[in-house]
């Protein structure tokens, strides 16, 4: 119990600085090339970007003037640990890549970032969303589905108001759960689409990223 105690939590911590890349590296042949910030990014989406995009993994501190010297087709913002308010650089960074209008894809602290960058706000739950069985419906569709899901801070829908259109919500709270940017080309969702082993039913998401770098 004293050991639970003395745990500081993720309030205000930037974990981020303690898991990034120390030095940009490639992945992947696809037929699109994608810059993908490094927050504490998971093998599987590796995975599930090499199969679209030939990918240079870069440090969390890189900035806009960075990425757009490698002339990427689309920029891809990862998941990663703790408060989305404390990843120095990043929302700033974000925002000048959507406003120069690169094509912008982010999971989960990704997500975050971009509500961030965007002028929203972001907060803690009271309990975070932990496992692989939380129902989010997809607002353009109707359809639901099951998502897997690891985050303990939130994105404020009202924050967003006539910046983001709310594409997804979990159904067991009514938290927001993914976001189209009005006007530019960057969407984002909380949960990770590409989980291993599962669930799938948000796969789809990657072929999405991969239409939206084709201008479609």
């Amino acid at each position: 119990m004293s050991i639970a105690r003395a745990e500081v939590g993720t309030s205000g911590v930037d974990l981020v600085a303690q898991v990034t890349t120390p030095k940009p590296y490639d992945v992947g042949s696809g037929r699109f090339k994608v810059v993908a910030f490094d927050f504490g990014i998971k093998s599987t989406i590796l995975s599930c970007l090499s199969e679209i995009a030939t990918v240079r993994v870069v440090p969390a501190s890189t900035t806009a003037d960075e990425v757009r010297a490698m002339a990427p087709d689309g920029v891809f913002l990862s998941n990663g640990p703790g408060d989305p308010e404390v990843v120095a650089g990043a929302p700033q960074t974000i925002r000048t890549l959507v406003e120069s209008g690169t094509a912008v894809f982010g999971i989960c602290l990704g997500h975050q970032l971009l509500s961030l960058a965007l002028g929203g706000k972001t907060f803690k739950l009271p309990f975070g969303h932990h496992g692989a069985n939380h129902p989010v419906r997809n607002l353009r569709t109707g359809r639901v589905e099951i998502t897997s899901q690891n985050h303990n801070f939130c994105v404020d829908p009202q924050s967003l108001r006539d910046i983001a259109e709310i594409t997804h919500t979990n159904l067991n709270d009514q938290t927001n759960e993914g976001m189209k940017v009005v006007g530019h080309r960057a969407f984002s969702v909380q949960y990770h689409p590409e989980a291993g082993p599962g669930p799938h039913d948000s796969r789809y998401l990657f072929a999405q990223f991969a239409d939206l770098m084709d201008g479609r």
